[in-house]
């Protein structure tokens, strides 16, 4: 019986976060109540309180249910490091994320983060996003300064430089996809995008 109740208790905290995401993504977070999410559920709003303290709690929940692309491409390169080159590894990890991020919930999640949630007293999106960001920022920079220091990269650019073209490439794209899935595969013509800029740095025997 307790091993039932608990599933019983999962069970509802799911349907409150597949909630949510339906409704943050029809009305964006600051215009979604408890009780906008209970009713969409076909519960209380003390079954909401009951897993979660208050909207920030619910909302930090539905984001730990998806993987960030940027905290993405930190754990392929770290599980990948040790056995390619810096680049395929940096490649390869951006092109996971993009295929990652085109899956239903993830586009739904991020969809959410970047254009449907605007900043309230305890969630502040563009502080979370800048921290991802940030941690993401200094990962690829690593992989380009050792790409450069093994002679990988052309004379012309620069290690900071080469992050700071994949990081606002990858940028771009996800934000630009997100606003508008059906204009462009993310994964296709966004991972296409990234080869040739990968191409372009790259230095031939």
């Amino acid at each position: 019986m307790p091993r039932r109740t608990k599933a019983e208790a999962e069970a509802t905290r799911e349907a409150l976060l597949d909630a949510a995401e339906d409704v943050f993504l029809d009305k964006g977070v600051s215009r979604t109540s408890l009780e906008h999410i209970a009713r969409h559920a076909g519960m209380t709003r003390g079954a909401v309180y009951w897993h979660f303290k208050n909207k920030a709690d619910l909302f930090h929940a539905m984001l730990d249910r998806v993987k960030m692309p940027l905290q993405q491409i930190i754990d392929d390169i770290t599980a990948e490091r040790q056995t390619l080159g810096p680049l395929d590894t940096l490649r390869l990890a951006t092109l996971h994320a993009f295929e990652m991020l085109e899956r239903p919930r993830s586009c739904r999640v991020h969809t959410i983060l970047m254009h449907r949630c605007e900043f309230i007293s305890d969630i502040n999106p563009v502080e979370l996003q800048n921290r991802l960001a940030s941690d993401c920022r200094e990962v690829v920079r690593r992989c380009f300064q050792q790409a450069h220091d093994d002679g990988l990269l052309i004379d012309d650019i620069q290690p900071d430089v080469a992050t700071l073209m994949l990081h606002s490439m990858i940028g771009g794209l996800v934000h630009d996809w997100l606003r508008a899935p059906d204009s462009f595969s993310l994964r296709d013509s966004g991972g296409e995008a990234i080869d040739n800029l990968f191409y372009l740095v790259t230095r031939r025997p």
